[in-house]
């Protein structure tokens, strides 16, 4: 598969590995795209997997719908369904970082049936984030939340500041010029903040509250399999959030320990890029079945 398309919209994507292979899927974040697993598909790759890359909406060129309210996350979780079903998958491993973490929980919450095993790196489960924005730590982490979804300013500001505000927060130089070239891009720019437009936007809150039929936690009652992994220099998640989510996915195995899988790195936010191997190691040990407790890793 080069391509995917869904409602009218084509997503760029990059297939490797056998055809055959147990699929892995691969969700990035903000700013980047699938290239930000470059390192990580390899050794995935090595072991059999058939590894799955997409731009997501609003990042690749063939699907960037303008308006905001195409990025609620009924939409999003809608795109990931259409590339299983493209690729012919009936399941998947889910393997997300930043807002393709988001995602991630996101999926696995409303089509478990559709998910192996869960992989999400960085980002705290929706309820880690509820917790960490009433204990306030989260409020002061995402500030930043708000000016992304202001009109034009971000872009304008991306334009010309974007490649040192990445290597500011801890992104490697060479990522950093990659991802900032693409912001300079109005279009490109836009798509990708229309993700933060969408979570802050009025019209998609209201109509969240307005629809309780709306799935929002997993109907799943038995725990998919599912590995946490964050850094704990991490600007974007509060500790409390990251704690929180933690707790709650060990209150939800149970005796069934190895269900989770945590790992605290002692770096930032940019794992793909700082620590590809480790991460690939994650989302093998998790696909292997082979749960561990809580660890500490430099």
């Amino acid at each position: 598969m080069r391509y995917f398309s869904r409602d009218g919209l084509t997503f760029d994507v990059d297939d490797s590995g056998p055809q055959k292979g147990e699929v892995v899927v691969l969700l990035h974040g903000w700013p980047q795209d699938r290239t930000a697993w470059d390192k990580v598909t390899p050794r995935l790759v090595d072991a059999g997997l058939r590894v799955l890359a997409p731009d997501l909406r609003g990042y690749s060129p063939g699907a960037r719908p303008p308006h905001h309210l195409d990025y609620e996350i009924s939409e999003l979780v809608g795109d990931v369904i259409a590339l299983l079903d493209a690729a012919s998958a009936s399941q998947a491993h889910i393997v997300g970082h930043d807002w393709g973490g988001a995602l991630a929980w996101a999926v696995a919450a409303r089509h478990p049936d559709r998910v192996q095993t869960l992989t999400v790196l960085s980002t705290p489960s929706p309820s880690g984030m509820a917790h960490g924005f009433r204990q306030g730590e989260q409020l002061k982490a995402s500030w930043y939340m708000a000016f992304f979804a202001l009109p034009i300013l971000p872009v304008l500001f991306f334009r010309f500041f974007a490649q040192q505000v990445m290597e500011r927060i801890g992104m490697p130089r060479e990522r950093a010029a990659y991802d900032a070239k693409r912001l300079k891009d109005a279009s490109s720019a836009q798509g990708s903040l229309n993700w933060y437009r969408a979570q802050l936007s009025p019209t998609l809150l209201w109509r969240r509250r307005s629809r309780p039929g709306t799935p929002r936690r997993s109907k799943h009652r038995e725990m998919l399999p599912t590995a946490f992994v964050w850094g704990a220099k991490d600007p974007a998640f509060a500790k409390a959030s990251t704690r929180h989510t933690v707790n709650k996915l060990r209150e939800r195995a149970g005796e069934q320990i190895d269900l989770v899988h945590t790992l605290e790195l002692d770096t930032g936010h940019w794992l793909m890029e700082t620590h590809p191997e480790t991460i690939a190691e994650v989302v093998l040990d998790r696909i292997g079945g082979h749960g561990r407790s809580e660890q500490q890793a430099g």
